[in-house]
């Protein structure tokens, strides 16, 4: 992506033993290298269900069940809204959002990226549609 190797990027693992709320937290102490030029990259899906998928419709392009894409998009509405708190409390959206997040290591890194947001800061969305019923690849961009 950057072959002069001129950006400096940073890699971190989630740590599995806590909550979306710890992400939350641990990736606003990490704003300020964002704001000396580090690129900070979380890869994931908003909905992923594995457990779920549509195998049938693998080359139906842009198939997502009802849930899958109405909850994707509420969390789009809430992240351009800047509203962080259902999305940090997901359980809290309710059924749909136990389907879209059955285990949460591919929704914590858009956790960690909206930490790093500023209030300056615009938000879009490119390569946003769902696959096999279950999975939206649906990514955010901040700043």
């Amino acid at each position: 992506m950057y072959p002069e190797a001129n950006i400096p990027v940073l890699q971190l693992s989630i740590d599995y033993n806590n909550g979306p709320q710890y992400h939350y937290d641990l990736s606003k102490e990490l704003l300020g290298l964002r704001k000396k030029g580090v690129l900070i990259i979380g890869s994931g899906n908003m909905v992923h269900n594995l457990r779920m998928i549509a195998w049938d419709k693998m080359d139906e392009p842009s198939f997502g069940f009802d849930w899958a894409l109405q909850l994707n998009e509420k969390f789009k509405q809430l992240i351009q809204d800047g509203d962080t708190k259902p999305l940090i409390n997901y359980g809290s959206l309710g059924d749909q959002a136990g389907l879209a997040i059955p285990t949460p290591e591919h929704y914590l890194p858009l956790i960690y990226t909206l930490g790093l947001q500023t209030a300056r800061d615009p938000v879009s969305f490119f390569n946003d549609k769902a696959v096999m019923g279950s999975i939206t690849m649906t990514s955010v961009r901040i700043g």
